[in-house]
């Protein structure tokens, strides 16, 4: 589930956890006052581990250029 970012007029800034289908909250859960949805900035994907590497899902035609280019620079 996506987090989104709230600004309350009297408590700040906080964040909520909620279905995309889920409607943006109008009221602070904090003092019940009136809230404004904020666009956040983008957060970078960080893949980990063996199973994420650029050349996972190429096609054999691309890997065997790679090597042919590879050979004809050294």
């Amino acid at each position: 589930m996506p987090i989104y970012e709230y600004k309350c007029e009297n408590c700040g800034r906080f964040e909520k956890m909620q279905k995309i289908s889920d409607a943006p909250l109008t009221t602070c859960p904090k003092c019940k006052g009136p809230v404004k949805k904020l666009i956040s900035h983008n957060v970078g994907i960080i893949f980990k581990g063996s199973g994420f590497y650029c050349t996972d899902n190429r096609s054999s035609e691309y890997k065997e250029r790679s090597k042919e280019d590879k050979a004809a620079d050294t």
